[in-house]
């Protein structure tokens, strides 16, 4: 039996499987109710999870260098449809199948809504992550983020809110954190990933790809959901 069989008769159980998930109503969005209160961060301490800077120097690397699956995440702080992906039932699988080590997740920080919206929260969130990047605590930084996030109207990622949010991570505030916030330290990082983001051919956020294939048509509502978000991986991973 050849490899090719396989993969092809894999590719089909699996569609099989997520056409029976559309077909009995899965798929649908459930955000956390009240903009995420009751979400809690599913990854710990930064020894749980690897993270570091691309040597593109705009893409954030989260989870085993081993993984043999790898999701790239196109967010923009500012995003309600993000934050209903991140604190709903598909944001939390996904940190389960990184946490599994069957995963590496890859992510680009947009800033697009900014110059939408007019504001700069977009731009101070992405720059905050990379600080808390360098000390260690993107993770940890981002899922506390999408579980606080403003209205997408306000432009409510303030020096003073950014900073407020990293004092519920400990070890995250210190002199060098808070100076890099204030200061956007990090602008030319925050720039080459939304450039990256322009460059990826990606309409809108959040954006998903698996193993450089794009996630998209009606796989795209699939993210969202628990029970589909692996099924759409696995079957997107072997286009």
């Amino acid at each position: 039996m050849s490899g090719g069989w396989v993969r092809r008769g894999a590719a089909a159980v699996v569609a099989a499987a997520l056409a029976a998930g559309l077909a009995t109503g899965c798929g649908a969005r459930h955000a956390a109710p009240g903009g995420g209160s009751s979400f809690a961060p599913a990854y710990g301490k930064d020894e749980d999870i690897a993270e570091s800077l691309a040597p593109d120097g705009a893409t954030v690397l989260v989870g085993s260098a081993r993984a043999r699956t790898v999701v790239h995440l196109y967010e923009d702080m500012r995003c309600p449809v993000c934050e209903e992906f991140e604190t709903g039932g598909g944001g939390r699988q996904l940190r389960e199948m990184v946490l599994a080590g069957d995963v590496r997740v890859e992510y680009t920080l947009a800033s697009f809504l900014d110059d939408r919206l007019v504001g700069e929260g977009s731009h101070r969130a992405a720059n905050a992550l990379r600080a808390a990047l360098e000390a260690g605590r993107f993770v940890e930084y981002h899922d506390l983020l999408f579980a606080h996030q403003p209205e997408e109207s306000a432009d409510g990622y303030t020096d003073a809110f950014l900073l407020e949010t990293a004092s519920e991570i400990e070890g995250l505030r210190g002199a060098e954190f808070d100076a890099a916030v204030r200061g956007m330290k990090y602008g030319d990082f925050v720039t080459a990933s939304e450039e990256a983001f322009e460059a990826s051919g990606v309409s809108g956020t959040p954006g998903m790809e698996v193993n450089g294939n794009l996630v998209g048509g009606r796989l795209g509502d699939q993210i969202f959901d628990r029970q589909t978000l692996p099924l759409v991986i696995a079957l997107v991973s072997q286009q």
